[in-house]
């Protein structure tokens, strides 16, 4: 199957977890057999092939390409307007179709190549699936995070600057999210009327015979560590609060990941200094190790929690808040634990049942290493697989044989 795999970013550049989620599904699409192109902005155009995958980066189609970097307000206007439709995206991403010729059109987020890919695709009768990693279709910052909390819907302003997303939307035929939950909020607001809707968590390869955790602390404190941005969307306050609550307790905290601003900066201060300790930034395979049970204590409804299988891999259960898509992937009482968002108390007796009970850890921990299987590569390739075979069997797959036909 030859696919056409347009990306809001992608490797080497790097602003989240989108682009090395954007990057593993290319690669097990690959490794599956399947022709893969990938099309991104960047600052040049330029074809390469990075790390295996054949890559055409465009110049940029809107007013910049790189929303991260400071930019005057009248950009960022006209930046957050064009991403409503573009026509010069529409006739670059047209040309992009019809030079590849592909089976299927795949976006990974759609920041910059912009909803009017799905126009063009549809134009030259090409089905389109689209993967949610956001709610950048629903909210102009991406987030539904407003004033410091969640935002139950889409308010009015958001409403009014993504109309044109919204719309657009009608010509997309499949939408994947790696949570039902990232799904559902997009199809609660109205979005992609005509698509089928599918479940396809993230990938992650296994590790060579993973033991589990023996659950015997052998005479040292309990483990409980944190990984990522240090953020106040991240619910660190919460761990905070909840590792003052059980002070006196045979408890150690290790806080991994960095941050920017005032709150990352004064971090150290809000926990106990007696048992947390501060690594910085630590790659996952050196920070899992360290640890007997992972916190996720998230405030933001996460759309996957990508740490948490991360976590499973390496055998270790999981404390996660019942936010977002968090609690479609941790079951209780077999791979971690769950608590309510916020709460504090709720979380410190949470891990005092891993203190009481440190052989549960053993118990979850194969859990954990039996869950981390259903995320296996060679699983959501198939699930892909299954997602667009379905796609060219549809009403389109006619006009599609038709551009095949005209291949040269």
């Amino acid at each position: 199957m030859r696919i056409l795999m347009a990306c809001a970013a992608f490797p080497p550049f790097i602003d989240g977890g989108g682009p090395i989620s954007a990057m593993i599904v290319a690669k097990l699409l690959l490794a599956a057999g399947h022709d893969v192109q990938v099309v991104n902005v960047a600052g040049e155009d330029k074809h390469e092939t990075f790390d295996g995958v054949p890559v055409h980066r465009l110049r940029s189609l809107n007013v910049d390409w790189n929303y991260r970097l400071p930019r005057p307000a009248w950009k960022k206007l006209a930046w957050h307007a064009l991403e409503n439709f573009n026509p010069r995206a529409f006739f670059a991403m047209r040309r992009e179709i019809r030079r590849t010729r592909p089976d299927i059109v795949l976006t990974d987020s759609i920041e910059n190549v912009n909803v009017a890919t799905w126009a063009a695709a549809k134009s030259l009768g090409v089905p389109v699936c689209h993967i949610l990693r956001s709610t950048f279709l629903l909210c102009w910052k991406g987030s539904m995070w407003r004033n410091g909390d969640n935002c139950a819907r889409a308010c009015g302003s958001c409403r009014a600057t993504s109309y044109g997303k919204k719309l657009t939307s009608r010509f997309v035929d499949a939408v994947v999210g790696e949570t039902d939950f990232i799904v559902a909020r997009h199809l609660d607001e109205g979005y992609f009327p005509n698509a089928t809707s599918h479940r396809i968590p993230g990938a992650i390869a296994p590790l060579d015979a993973t033991p589990p955790r023996d659950g015997s602390l052998r005479g040292r404190p309990l483990r409980l560590g944190f990984i990522g941005v240090h953020a106040a969307i991240k619910g660190l306050d919460t761990l905070a609060a909840a590792a003052h609550r059980l002070k006196g307790q045979p408890v150690e905290f290790l806080i991994a990941g960095t941050g920017q601003g005032d709150y990352a900066a004064s971090l150290p201060e809000r926990f106990p200094k007696d048992n947390t300790r501060f690594l910085g930034w630590v790659q996952p395979d050196v920070f899992f190790p360290q640890i007997d049970v992972l916190v996720v204590p998230s405030l933001f409804r996460e759309p996957f929690g990508r740490v948490v299988i991360e976590a499973f891999v390496h055998g270790v259960p999981v404390i996660g808040a019942r936010s977002g898509g968090i609690p479609e992937t941790i079951e209780p009482g077999v791979n971690g634990a769950l608590f309510a968002p916020g709460d504090d108390a709720e979380l410190a007796e949470r891990i005092a049942e891993f203190v009481e009970n440190p052989q549960r850890i053993a118990t979850l921990s194969s859990g954990a290493i039996e869950a981390a299987r259903r995320y296996a590569p060679e699983s959501i390739a198939s699930s892909y697989e299954a997602v667009f075979g379905a796609l060219l069997r549809g009403p389109q797959a006619e006009r599609a044989l038709e551009m095949q036909d005209a291949r040269p």
